[in-house]
């Protein structure tokens, strides 16, 4: 980062601070809703967690959640993170928790600190430091002593920490809500007799610590009273609390799927999304947390799984780049808007919900004073027509009407009104820092990681040892390396010198060279890292090189007992001829173990060993080889990413910095993708995917500020075997904005709150807007009023067109950041008189 913009980013946050809300609040509940300073709040939170982003990302991501409607940020505490190694502390850059939270109450918004310590999050080993598991008797999550000690420790580190810089709402800071546990009551069970203490003792730990502030535990639905038991899923509007002295809260609302290496990459319509959410505030929640809001990267080795993506996007209302994802930003934001109409009611009273018809249902919040709100909803896969206080309503399937002043809709979940944005990624070559006569190959340098045993503290045992215990997850890779001699009438060859090597392990990967040559590999999935290896091999005369490498792809993070989880090469082990009675079993004899690669201990990572080898031709397709380079940084703006196709697996760093690990040759399943997703019917994590036969994950984010105009170096540490002279950087930048609004949709809500129609005739409105800054609409792509088909990218005209519309949408919106134009027979024409017409713009923006 330049020093221009260190000392820019240094002003702008002293700015921030002194400018930070002081919230000096009094913070409490009832039935009905958090109580804040003694009135009632309807809350709209989403959740960014400050790793997996950086500290320069964090302004711009908490004001973008604040733009959208949103009034808390949530995040977890990454006690891995924090505490690496027992009693050593690290808050420093994307840790710095303490500036997170600062940041958020600068843009007057709350925080919902969400401690733990365990979080799961898709998190290597669930959040807890590796050296937890090596304290003498401890059992994790349970009524164990040396747990219960250690957790408590650094939870009350924690609470110490935000007390200490007055970040609680009691003392005038953002922190309104704070979580001890994680989702326990889905594995409590496990537990037995034990965790019912646990979870008291838990309990009373927490609020022992004095916050201020109340404290939940979600999926929790014996939570002791003295905190609040609250949902987690993808939809909670059934949910009730544990006790009727309880508000109804919703703590994770997915918004999406992760990303496993392997699958395809799940994503959830707002439509659906939106009816979640409405329907929970129509049938009694008042606290709802989208998870994510932004999903962000798992930089370094912390993603878990195992078989975690590097990305985790989650299809988020703003994406892993930190760009709004469109529509879906935008419709959440309409929502929000129309559920804030409504807060004067919903916290005055209790709802009365009435049948319409077979899945259909009206909610009404009446109060004595006048106010009155209503939500209709409609749960069939079918549209339907109600009558409600002597008004008729059309009701499209799967949707929530939302009427503030129980006459008016003022929107409906399943009609988006928002702008659709069609990313695209414009390919740059690595502009090199050479002479741009030299090859391509002399611009990179590299250097061979040794096969098998090269590191001064290898060790030696008698048999297989598990992986995580060996290695304290300090690295992804473990040498296991053995020596045989073959006189050449050994039962087990099949022919001369041939015969097969067996390897059953736990490990994620495996690779087997012999004699130090690769002779196969074998990897697991996200639904069974298990493998079996069957590998022929050739054995020479004399003695004959075993050298296994076994590799983890982030560590087990959820379910009862996760941490006893193993991984590493579990055995047997054996060298198997044609008849099954000709094995040799290789499991007890002694084996040479090297934890980590040899590059790794010498730091190769960055870049400025004297090893490296400049000479051509490089070499490709092999494994284990480190490559370097040094290049210029991307021109412009946009968010970036490395389209690493043509490399293997492996893991890559740019000025020091782990980008993550990467793996662009593990493929997604061929079939199960499609092209829209019916938002219609309960939604599940396989219900909608995208991207089937193609490379789970091809790009991988490098923030801006990790890159400097010149002199960037980046690394790679290749496993498998690939050709780096191939990647690419790739910006991201909209391609397409889109919108489709129809006649019948409800008018805009500000237009509705305000009674104005600032000027133009009353009617839904289309709005398109330019996603970055300093960017003007530069074409309209399509324009038709009347009755287009398709979608963004792909709209065509229908039978029913205004010829104006073109022309009109051209002159209202080339040259500005944005436009609106009101969608009626007013602005248009009357092209087919008695048909519900609608507007249909694809524009693009420079």
């Amino acid at each position: 980062m330049r020093g221009a913009e260190i000392v820019l980013l240094l002003c702008f946050w002293a700015l921030a601070l002194l400018a930070t809300t002081s919230f000096g609040a009094n913070v409490t509940y009832d039935h009905r809703a958090l109580v804040i300073d003694g009135k009632r709040r309807v809350l709209i939170s989403g959740s960014i967690h400050y790793p997996r982003s950086t500290p320069q990302m964090w302004p711009d991501l908490i004001q973008k959640s604040k733009d959208g409607g949103l009034d808390v940020i949530e995040t977890y505490v990454f006690w891995n993170l924090h505490e690496p190694v027992r009693n050593q502390y690290n808050f420093e850059g994307r840790n710095d928790l303490v500036e997170f939270v600062k940041l958020v109450a600068a843009a007057g918004l709350y925080v919902h600190l969400r401690i733990g310590p365990y979080v799961c999050a898709e998190w290597n080993y669930g959040g807890f430091p590796l050296w937890l598991h090596f304290i003498p008797g401890i059992q994790f999550r349970t009524n164990n002593e040396p747990f219960k000690a250690e957790m408590q420790r650094f939870t009350a580190k924690i609470v110490d920490l935000m007390k200490g810089e007055n970040l609680y709402a009691s003392q005038g800071g953002p922190i309104i809500l704070s979580q001890i546990e994680n989702e326990y009551g889905s594995v409590e069970s496990s537990f037995g007799s034990a965790a019912n203490p646990y979870i008291n003792w838990a309990a009373s730990m927490a609020t022992s610590l004095n916050t201020g502030v109340p404290w939940v535990m979600c999926q929790q639905a014996d939570a002791p009273d003295s905190v609040i038991n609250t949902c987690n899923g993808f939809y909670c509007d059934q949910f009730t609390p544990k006790s009727n002295n309880k508000p109804k809260m919703w703590t994770e609302n997915w918004t999406g799927w992760f990303l496993t290496f392997g699958g395809a990459v799940p994503y959830r319509p707002v439509e659906d999304i939106a009816f979640a959410v409405a329907r929970f505030y129509q049938l009694g929640g008042t606290f709802q947390n989208y998870y994510m809001y932004h999903g962000g990267t798992n930089f370094g080795r912390t993603s878990g799984g195992p078989f975690i993506s590097t990305t985790y996007d989650y299809d988020a209302p703003i994406d892993e780049y930190g760009l709004i994802r469109q529509p879906k930003w935008g419709h959440l934001k309409e929502l929000h808007k129309a559920i804030k109409l409504c807060e004067e009611a919903l916290v005055a009273t209790d709802p009365s919900t009435t049948s319409l018809g077979q899945n259909l249902e009206a909610t009404v919040y009446q109060t004595k004073s006048g106010s009155c709100a209503a939500f209709l909803a409609n749960w069939d896969i079918s549209d339907k027509t109600v009558n409600f206080k002597g008004g008729s309503y059309q009701l499209p399937a799967w949707s929530v009407s939302i009427l503030p002043d129980c006459k008016n809709v003022v929107l409906n979940t399943a009609k988006v009104n928002s702008m659709t944005v069609v990313p695209s990624f414009e390919h740059q070559s690595l502009k090199y820092e050479v002479d741009s006569s030299e090859a391509v190959g002399s611009s990179w340098s590299y250097i061979y990681e040794p096969v098998g045993i090269s590191k001064n503290d290898a060790f030696t045992k008698l048999g297989l040892l598990e992986q995580i215990n060996t290695t304290a997850d300090k690295s992804d890779y473990l040498w296991y390396s053995t020596s045989i001699g073959i006189k050449g009438d050994e039962v087990f060859l099949q022919n001369g010198s041939q015969t097969t090597l067996q390897v059953d392990s736990l490990g994620h990967a495996l690779n087997v060279f012999i004699n130090g040559k690769l002779a196969g590999s074998e990897t697991g999935n996200a639904d069974n890292s298990k493998i079996t290896a069957e590998i022929p091999i050739t054995l020479a005369p004399g003695k004959n090189k075993i050298d296994l490498l076994s590799l983890t792809v982030g560590l087990q993070n959820y379910g009862a007992f996760f941490d006893l989880t193993g991984a590493g090469i579990t055995g047997p082990v054996n060298l198997i001829g044609s008849e099954s009675s000709s094995t040799f079993d290789l499991s007890s004899v002694q084996w040479t173990y090297q934890v980590g690669l040899k590059g790794e201990e010498l730091g190769v990572f960055s870049g400025s060993s004297s090893d490296w080898v400049s000479e051509s031709p490089l070499p490709i397709k092999q494994p284990l080889i480190w490559y370097k380079t040094t290049f210029d940084g991307p021109v412009g703006n946009d968010p970036i990413a490395l389209d690493l196709t043509g490399l293997g697996k492996g893991e890559a760093w740019v000025n020091e910095q782990s980008i993550g690990r990467y793996w662009p040759t593990y493929i997604a399943q061929s079939n199960g993708c499609t092209n829209s997703c019916n938002h219609r019917g309960a939604y599940g994590s396989s219900k909608c995917l995208k991207n089937c036969g193609k490379p789970s994950q091809q790009l991988y984010h490098v923030p801006r500020s990790w890159l400097q105009p010149s002199g960037n170096t980046l690394v790679l540490f290749e496993q498998m075997g690939g050709d780096p002279t191939q990647i690419t950087f790739s910006a991201k930048q909209a391609g397409s904005l889109c919108s489709h609004v129809s006649e019948s949709h409800p008018l805009p809500v500000d237009m509705w709150s305000t009674g104005s129609n600032t000027g133009r005739r009353s009617g839904p409105i289309l709005s398109l807007e330019c996603p970055l800054p300093n960017q003007v609409i530069s074409s309209i792509k399509f324009a038709s009023f009347g009755t287009p088909d398709g979608t963004c990218g792909s709209f065509s005209h229908g039978q029913c067109r205004s010829s104006r519309a073109l022309s009109f949408v051209q002159k209202a919106c080339i040259g500005s950041k944005s436009c609106s134009i009101g969608v009626s027979t007013h602005t248009f024409g009357d092209p087919c008189t008695g048909v519900t017409k609608s507007l249909a713009v694809e524009a693009s923006c420079t």
